[in-house]
């Protein structure tokens, strides 16, 4: 193709790439496509999370094993209820770094009441309240005052961490009554060990992909992580809806302490230190966008299960812990990278 300039000489419509520019472009290209597919939940992290197991399997013969997989659920169950009120967060553009720290407030109100002698219902849900309570300050300080949640949530941590230290006495309690414990019996399918814990938490992500899916409540939540003031625009409530969710959040947290009491021989003001963050892990892996607005439910459960398997891998290689949180936050890095080179890609 050519084109005719004002004086008749002829010149080429489109002026030929240049050397490095033909060269670069077919790695661009794969680039490109390569960051589209890892970025598209849930199959960005469902490639990464067979692309693990089939590393591990080739690895380690133990790692396929009825045993070693359920295993690998038990051991998910507590990050995995945990991850899902994160996501809900998380798909606001908010963030919460009080999740473990609420979830071991529950735990330790509900041993330490029924270690008192009090009937184990009333104090398990007392713990629940409880745990809902916190969520209910917390979205209220950060729909109606506007505070950023990183600081809040922060705060929190510090306050409910203290608060249950205190109330604990610095002790822990054992886990004795049947009802505390009961998510932590179990029920055997063939060759693997299931708890009654893993069938609460995938019903929780059942319950919970409902209602981001097929309700007015989720299509806000998605809406208002993309553009609070456009969804504010369209008649939205706003606030109410970021106070509903950090409310069912923490209200999640509290279902994720009754979880870990049929994990744990004690409630241990001391435990779960590192599930804030693995919490947010599990849902950035997961393919949720940290800028709100965009992830899936099914791609945290994937991205639980991912960090999860790496986990168990490298344990059953032999690999050192310290070993697992290096390639854990190498993973997360990586995701935030690939989310942000999408969200670049769309502008």
């Amino acid at each position: 193709m050519t084109s005719t300039t004002g004086a008749g000489r002829s010149r080429p419509a489109h002026p030929p790439a240049l050397p490095n520019e033909r060269a670069m472009a077919p790695s661009s290209s794969w680039i490109g496509r390569a960051a589209r597919v890892l970025t598209t939940p849930p199959l960005g992290p469902l490639i990464v999370l067979v692309a693990f197991a089939a590393v591990f399997t080739a690895m380690s013969d133990r790692f396929l094993t009825p045993g070693n997989l359920s295993l690998i659920a038990q051991q998910s169950v507590i990050i995995g209820t945990l991850a899902i009120g994160q996501t809900l967060v998380i798909l606001t553009a908010g963030i919460d770094l009080a999740t473990g720290a609420i979830a071991v407030l529950g735990t330790i109100v509900a041993g330490k009441l029924v270690d008192e002698g009090y009937a184990a219902l009333p104090s398990l849900l007392l713990a629940i309240g409880l745990c809902s309570l916190v969520g209910l300050v917390t979205g209220t300080l950060v729909s109606r005052l506007k505070l950023p949640p990183f600081i809040v949530t922060l705060g929190l941590l510090g306050i409910v961490t203290a608060a249950t230290r205190l109330f604990s006495g610095g002790g822990a309690f054992p886990v004795l009554d049947d009802l505390l414990g009961w998510t932590g019996n179990t029920l055997r399918l063939g060759g693997a060990v299931i708890t009654y814990g893993i069938i609460i938490m995938l019903g929780l992500y059942g319950l919970v992909w409902y209602l981001l899916n097929q309700t007015a409540w989720g299509k806000h939540v998605y809406a208002i992580g993309n553009s609070p003031e456009a969804a504010r625009l369209v008649g939205i409530p706003v606030q109410r809806r970021i106070l509903s969710v950090y409310l069912f959040a923490a209200f999640l947290y509290g279902i994720g302490a009754w979880l870990a009491l049929g994990r744990i021989p004690n409630a241990d003001p001391n435990a779960m230190q590192n599930a804030n963050l693995d919490s947010i892990t599990a849902v950035v892996i997961g393919g949720t966008s940290l800028f709100g607005g965009r992830g899936s439910l099914i791609g945290t459960l994937i991205g639980v299960l991912i960090v999860g398997v790496l986990r168990n891998g490298l344990t059953l290689i032999g690999i050192d812990p310290l070993w697992q949180d290096l390639v854990t936050g190498v993973l997360v890095i990586a995701a935030v990278a690939l989310d942000q080179l999408s969200r670049w890609r769309r502008v």
